[in-house]
Formats: structure tokens, C-alpha cells, sequence
């Protein structure tokens, strides 16, 4: 039924961003999958439906490729899942200018650099397009003791963005929405402690990546559904627990 669709994810070469990309694939999407070392991951398998391009979604050059190749190898593109991403936790007097120059190059720039071209595409294509970002609560709903003012800076922007974008292509049938996951099964935690992970949600859950999966599959394929957040954080946004 997707045969014709194209989707491009980001920060995809493991993790989430590998379980998006290989869940589109399943779907019968082509998928344009990028990462800086993309060429390299074995967990999206081969295949004349998968391009992979390597870079740094930081760097707008990179954004061109993307769409460029997106273009040439399947003629269109249809969806775009902002899932690249870094995150570091400092008390916020101890953030430097250099660490919010990171954040701000891969979470922000990065998202609106691939962005960018990708409304441009759907506009001129004039059959819509569906974008999903990847976001967290705790842009709007801190947690005592997760200390990430400034990472939340450029993650609260996508969010922000997301909304604005949303109502401003509308009318043109390019819907915008976020999912905000909570605490994720990923390499992210590997060192981490269960049991203390657990305790940042009041149901005491660790998400699989495939939860977010299902999320993201799901806000791309509905069509009236723009401008949402979708937490899928075991209900840690809603407040104290």
C-alpha cells in the first residue's frame, strides 16, 4: 500500500532510529536513512529500497545530500523522521557556551537545515507529507535531579517549532508533530541503573525502542493529527509521583 512513499530518517543507524527505519521498510517505504556513520550499521539491512547516506546532520551540506539522493534514487519524498539527536546532563551554571554550541548544531540546526528542504519538496510536490521530530518530556515537565536546562533549550525549540510549522503548512497538507519519549531500552543507558531508571516515571517503566517505533509509524500515517506532542513516557508528564 506505501509502495510509492519515501521516508528519510535521521540518527539512524542504531537505536530508535534504526527500529523507525526498519519498521518503514516492513511498511514498504523506501527509506533514505542518514547518520554520520550510516554505511556502516548492521541493523537496517541491505536492500534497493534502503539509501544510506553517512554525515553530520549538523553540517547543512549534509541536508542536501540527503534530499538530493532521496530524490534521485525514489523521485519524492513523503515523510521526514527528525530522530538524530545529542543529550548531556550538567547543572546549568556548569554549561559551557562550547557544550551549547553542540546541542544547538546537532538538535537544532540539524533540524532545521533537513527540515527546510523537506517542506520545500512536499510544497512543490503538492500532495502533503508528514514530519515527526523526536523530543522528550522534560522540555516542559523537569524532573528533580535530571539537570538539562541548556540540552532542553534546543529540544524545547523543536517542539516549538513543530507547533508554528504545523499551523503554517496546514492548508498544505504537510502535517508536524513530536514524540516525546521518556526513559528508552538503548546503548544511550547501557551504563545506567535499572532500578533508578525506573523510578523517573510513575507507572516504573523502561520503554523498548519498538514503543516509539509504534508512536512515530502511528502520528505519520494519521491524517488529522498535526501539531501534537505524543509522550509515550509512562506518565511523567503529568506531574509528581
Amino acid at each position: 500500500m506505501h509502495a510509492e512513499k519515501t521516508v528519510i530518517v535521521t540518527g539512524a543507524s542504531q537505536g530508535i532510529g534504526a527500529g523507525i527505519a526498519n519498521a518503514f521498510l516492513d511498511r514498504g517505504y523506501n527509506v533514505v536513512a542518514t547518520s554520520r556513520q550510516v554505511s556502516r550499521s548492521r541493523e537496517i539491512p541491505d536492500s534497493d529500497r534502503v539509501a544510506r547516506v553517512d554525515g553530520d546532520i549538523a553540517n547543512p551540506a549534509t541536508a542536501r545530500n540527503v534530499t538530493e539522493i532521496a530524490l534521485a534514487r525514489f523521485g519524492a519524498i513523503n515523510a521526514l523522521v527528525n530522530n538524530a539527536g545529542i543529550f548531556f546532563a550538567k547543572p546549568f551554571i556548569d554549561y559551557t557556551v562550547d557544550d551549547y554550541r553542540k546541542l544547538a548544531a546537532t538538535n537544532t540546526e540539524g533540524f532545521l537545515h533537513l527540515t527546510q528542504f523537506v517542506v520545500r519538496q512536499m510544497l512543490a510536490q503538492k500532495s502533503g507529507g508528514s514530519i515527526v521530530s523526536i523530543t522528550t518530556p522534560l522540555v516542559g515537565h523537569p524532573i528533580a535531579g535530571v539537570d538539562v536546562s541548556v540540552a532542553m533549550m534546543t529540544k524545547g525549540g523543536i517542539e516549538a517549532a513543530s507547533k508554528n510549522i504545523a499551523m503554517e503548512y496546514a492548508k498544505a497538507g504537510i502535517r508536524v508533530n513530536t514524540v516525546a519519549p521518556g526513559i528508552v531500552d538503548t546503548p544511550l543507558h547501557k551504563d545506567d541503573p535499572k532500578d533508578f531508571l525506573k523510578t523517573l516515571s510513575p507507572m516504573g517503566v523502561i520503554s523498548t525502542v519498538q514503543d516509539i517505533v509504534d508512536a512515530v509509524v502511528f502520528l505519520t500515517e494519521a491524517p488529522h493529527i498535526t501539531g501534537e506532542v505524543l509522550h509515550v513516557d509512562g506518565g511523567a508528564h503529568l506531574g509528581r509521583w
